[in-house]
């Protein structure tokens, strides 16, 4: 990978898999015995990116012991939102403020991450840096989602995302940006979205799709079938 440092979005509060997250924050919730959060980890060092840096606010403390209690073998940085959650946006804003780096790949540890992504994220970057982009989000058909109550987030034409039609595809937690896309902004706090919308009125917003079965915590519901699964 040309990409140097990885993020990983952790700093939620995880409402809709109450009481499990009451004490646990929602990235190190176990599936087989493996949390979200270092199943996105392995993912990364598959993809052989050295660099991680994670934001962290709700029960940051439960995520910097499990981090500093483990040998991931990465160069790891926790960056907290401060004295108040930054939401997404927000958020990777002042993780990027934290880098020298200009892009970087990032991820919500929401989906159980595993490493058959990693020739997908690999063909993505390509695309990123041979259109020489800003943006490009792993999207997926609704059809392959594990949780069927999901409804989609864009509608993909090509390599571009909007939001007419049908919007058949879902947003798989996975992206890769520059950090122009997140300078000259007033607000601390705000939302992605409020940077995608933007990019789709401009017709700039690019997307990759997966062809891998979208499993995602959705809820509590979903934890205890995904559980079942196996």
């Amino acid at each position: 990978m040309k990409i140097k440092t990885a993020i990983i979005l952790c700093a939620g509060f995880g409402k809709r898999l109450m009481p499990l997250t009451e004490k646990t924050p929602k990235p190190l919730l176990k599936i087989n015995e493996t949390s979200l959060l270092e199943n996105t980890i392995n993912l990364i060092k598959v993809l052989e990116i050295k660099s991680l840096k994670i934001n962290t606010f709700y029960l940051s403390e439960k995520i910097k012991d499990f981090i500093f209690s483990n040998n991931f073998g990465l160069e790891i940085q926790i960056i907290e939102d401060g004295a108040e959650i930054l939401d997404t946006g927000g958020g990777l804003l002042n993780v990027v403020n934290n880098s020298v780096e200009t892009d970087f790949i990032v991820f919500n540890p929401d989906t159980i991450w595993n490493t058959e992504y990693a020739n997908e994220i690999k063909q993505m970057e390509n695309i990123y840096f041979k259109n020489n982009l800003e943006n490009i989000l792993m999207v997926v058909k609704k059809d392959l989602s594990f949780d069927k109550r999901l409804k989609g987030n864009f509608s993909l034409a090509g390599n571009n995302l909007n939001k007419n039609n049908d919007k058949n595809y879902i947003y798989t937690g996975c992206q890769i940006i520059n950090k122009n896309i997140l300078k000259n902004l007033s607000k601390k706090i705000f939302s992605m979205n409020e940077i995608w919308d933007n990019y789709i009125e401009k017709e700039n917003l690019h997307g990759f799709e997966s062809n891998i079965e979208f499993l995602h915590l959705t809820d509590k519901e979903i934890y205890e079938k995904l559980l079942q699964k196996g």
